[in-house]
C-alpha cells in the first residue's frame, strides 16, 4: 500500500520532471504578450484593488505570482517541486516575492494569515478537496478573506478535474459570497481555443 509519503515524493519528482518544459504550454509560461496580458486583467478582477498578502498554492514557475506582484501584490508562493520552484525563485528576482517549499494542501506558511489564497488547477489533484478548502479558509483574515480557484475539467475520453457545480458545492458550507466566471470562451487564456470547461470562482469567506 502506498503511504502519503511516498505518495508526495512521487508528486514531488513527477512535477520536478516537467519543470525545464513547464512554462512552454502558452497559460503556463506566459511567454506570448497576448496571454501575459488577458491572464493580468483577468487576475486584477479577481485579486483586490489595494495592495494585498496574497497566497499562491501550487504556483509552478511563479508565473502568476509575477503578474500580482506587478500589480502591488505582496506574494507568497508554495510548491512542492524543488525544480518548479528555483525557476520561480528566478522569474520574479527583485519583486516582492518569496517562495516556500511545501505541500499545497497544507501550505508551511505557521501562524501566517492572507488576503487571498489563489490556486489554478491544482485543487483537483489533491485528495479530500472539502477538508483542503477548510484548511485554506482558515489561512485566510476573518471576515475579507477570499479564495479565488481556477479549475476546470480536461479530457474528452478518461477527463480529469472538477466541475463548477461541484466546486461551488463544496464551497458553499464556508463561503458567504461566491461568484464563477466561465473561462473556455477566451481563447487568448489558454493561446488558442478550448472545448472543455474552465472556469475561476472568487469566493469570499
Amino acid at each position: 500500500m502506498t503511504n502519503e509519503s511516498d505518495r508526495t515524493t512521487a508528486v514531488r519528482v513527477d512535477w520536478d520532471a516537467a519543470a525545464p518544459t513547464f512554462d512552454d504550454e502558452p497559460d503556463h509560461g506566459l511567454r506570448a504578450p497576448e496571454v501575459r496580458a488577458a491572464w493580468a486583467a483577468g487576475l486584477r478582477s479577481w485579486l483586490p484593488g489595494r495592495p494585498a498578502d496574497v497566497l499562491d498554492l501550487g504556483c509552478g514557475t511563479g508565473s502568476l505570482a509575477l503578474l500580482a506582484a506587478e500589480q502591488g501584490h505582496r506574494v507568497t508562493g508554495v510548491d512542492l517541486s524543488p525544480a518548479m520552484v528555483e525557476r520561480a525563485r528566478a522569474k520574479t528576482a527583485g519583486r516582492d516575492v518569496v517562495f516556500l517549499l511545501g505541500d499545497a494542501a497544507a501550505p508551511p506558511v505557521g501562524e501566517r494569515r492572507f488576503d487571498v489564497v489563489l490556486v489554478r488547477h491544482v485543487l483537483w489533484t489533491l485528495p479530500e478537496p472539502a477538508r483542503v478548502l477548510r484548511h485554506w479558509a482558515g489561512l485566510l483574515r476573518p471576515g475579507k478573506g477570499r479564495l479565488v480557484l481556477v479549475e476546470g475539467v480536461w479530457g474528452t475520453s478518461s477527463p480529469v478535474g472538477i466541475p463548477a457545480g461541484r466546486l461551488t458545492a463544496l464551497l458553499e458550507p464556508i463561503a458567504s459570497h461566491m461568484r464563477v466566471e466561465p473561462l473556455s470562451d477566451d481563447p487568448v487564456l489558454w493561446g488558442g481555443p478550448v472545448t472543455d470547461e474552465r472556469y475561476a470562482v472568487v469566493a469570499t469567506v
